[in-house]
């Protein structure tokens, strides 16, 4: 349905303008809007690859990586103008930029409890990243027993002709968290958010059970932590390379990661 169509189900009239405009308006309004989406769709591509950078430096200089995989997703138009009506906001972009600051979405997925504080801090402390709000679920979990963290930022975009800095919802939560969250979205979403009784009674014992996991996994993690010697590595700028070099000379291939080809 188009914004400007009207619901038959209530009795919200179309904009006193919208019924005027011609067919080149509609086409200079989409274009407007998929320019703005794609701000939105932009902003993830940096966040991702930022996010992306950090889980292969750790694989390079870590015992072993907090990020067990990203995922992202970008909120349909139809998403975003429907939150905009259900909101009551101002139906235009600038109100849309202001208000609705979950178009943009990435979600990390980590190991440990632990590991939520590390990616949270390495994320906000990057200079072009402004964290603009925090929701700590985990700290103080919903209700329903959702537990993640969750953290509003905004990132400069730079387009062709400006740059723009746009917001982007991140969310940090552990294996167990995400497969929790996965599996209460698909329950709301078959019944429609009526969920019955003993179905929110077992979500919220399964999520009872899925912190004990995670706090028994975390201590566990800080177990092997304690008795691991730490790892020794001489100071980069110290290493002598001429061993390399006359290896790179006669031929011999360095790999950046045992799977990688060779440079």
């Amino acid at each position: 349905m188009k914004p400007w169509q009207r619901d038959p189900g209530t009795d919200e009239s179309p904009p006193d303008d919208a019924e005027g405009l011609g067919i080149d308006d509609l086409r200079a309004l989409r274009e407007q809007f998929v320019d703005f989406m794609l701000g939105y769709k932009f902003a993830i591509d940096q966040v991702t690859t930022k996010i992306n950078i950090l889980r292969e430096d750790f694989n390079n200089t870590h015992e072993y990586n907090p990020i067990e995989h990203v995922g992202s997703r970008l909120k349909s138009p139809e998403s975003v103008l429907e939150k905009v009506r259900r909101k009551n906001y101002a139906m235009n972009l600038a109100a849309i930029r202001d208000n609705v600051l979950d178009i943009a979405g990435v979600r990390v997925v980590c190991s440990f409890i632990s590991d939520i504080d590390t990616i949270r801090d390495m994320l906000a402390g990057q200079e072009d990243i402004t964290v603009l709000e925090e929701r700590d679920y985990i700290t103080h979990r919903k209700p329903n027993g959702y537990q993640s963290m969750h953290l509003i930022v905004s990132i400069p975009v730079f387009r062709s002709d400006r740059t723009e800095r746009i917001p982007v919802e991140i969310q940090i939560r552990t294996i167990a968290m995400d497969f929790w969250a996965s599996l209460e979205h698909k329950i709301y979403y078959k019944y429609r958010g009526e969920v019955p009784p003993n179905l929110r009674t077992d979500l919220a014992q399964a999520a009872e059970v899925a912190t004990q996991l995670d706090e028994k996994m975390e201590a566990l993690h800080r177990q092997v932590d304690r008795s691991a010697p730490p790892a020794k590595h001489p100071a980069p700028d110290a290493l002598d390379l001429s061993v390399l070099y006359h290896n790179l000379t006669a031929g011999q291939p360095v790999y950046l990661r045992p799977a990688d080809p060779p440079i």
